[in-house]
């Protein structure tokens, strides 16, 4: 048993399920062949707004998703994302962005190009503050114990600080990726004065050690590896202009302006419409 930073006991993890360790009695054949031809997601979940203390996690029954104070899983791979809106509307699910990034690199839509020296992308672009008139957002994908698929956790600008602060500190500083440990996501009320919203919390809950790890570390290679493709491949479709939105209007992973609900994983070794998810 260790100490992290923040004084609290952190133990070697023995609890957490992984994939490769559930017994499935199911042939891959026999599932792939159920999924083809469906757009599969993972599921989404959001920073809520109004300072609530609990998200909302959907569950077998669409229309009564669960609540959870916390999420604890691995987060197998994060990547930064951004969007812009006319001010007003960057919070309204159903508007969708002028210019959008699936890697915060590069955006396309109005204005488009190199987000770094964007106009939109610096602070003080906003019409009222000092804020960037364009969204910076960041993707989890956390795996938890038990499941085959991660689910998709969009950070909002107010939660970036945080996240960023305890990889550095926990990951960072030890030289470990962001696999290597499960985590607990948790939420944290503020009040600036004009407005009350709430902002994630972080701790180390465990690490991966041993064949745990290695299996980890094997399950999060090939994962990252399908989504930076997936990301490239979409990308590309933008470029090309064929009218597909990068993120949708609330940054909480990729959708289709064609369906308005989901995306499917092109490129690469996998394709969603025909061939099994990462697993």
């Amino acid at each position: 048993m260790t100490y992290n930073n923040e004084n609290a006991m952190v133990e070697t993890a023995k609890d957490f399920i992984l994939p490769a360790m559930m017994e499935n009695d199911c042939a891959a054949m026999d599932v792939s062949e159920d999924y083809e031809g469906l757009r599969l997601s993972f599921p989404r979940v959001k920073i809520p707004a109004g300072g609530s203390l609990q998200f909302e996690i959907p569950s077998d029954d669409p229309e009564n998703p669960d609540y959870t104070k916390y999420i604890e899983g691995v987060i197998l791979y994060n990547h930064d994302t951004c969007a812009y809106w006319p001010e007003g509307s960057e919070y309204d699910d159903t508007v969708t962005p002028l210019c959008s990034s699936v890697d915060g690199k590069t955006g396309y839509g109005a204005p488009g190009g190199v987000c770094a020296t964007c106009a939109l992308n610096q602070y003080g672009s906003v019409e009222k503050g000092k804020g960037k008139a364009c969204k910076n957002m960041r993707n989890l994908y956390i795996l938890r114990s038990g499941e085959y698929m991660p689910m998709l956790l969009s950070l909002p600008p107010t939660s970036l600080r945080p996240y960023s602060d305890f990889v550095s500190t926990i990951f960072a500083a030890r030289r470990r990726p962001i696999y290597a440990g499960v985590v607990q996501i948790g939420l944290k009320r503020v009040d600036n004065g004009s407005n009350t919203y709430s902002v994630a919390t972080f701790r180390l809950l465990s690490r991966l050690e041993g064949e745990k790890l290695l299996q980890i570390k094997q399950y999060a290679d090939g994962f990252r590896e399908q989504i930076k493709n997936m990301n490239q491949q979409r990308a590309m479709e933008a470029e090309l202009g064929n009218g597909e939105t990068i993120c949708n209007a609330a940054g909480d992973g990729y959708q289709s302006t064609g369906d308005g609900e989901h995306f499917c994983i092109t490129g690469g070794d996998i394709d969603g419409d025909h061939d099994d998810l990462p697993l």
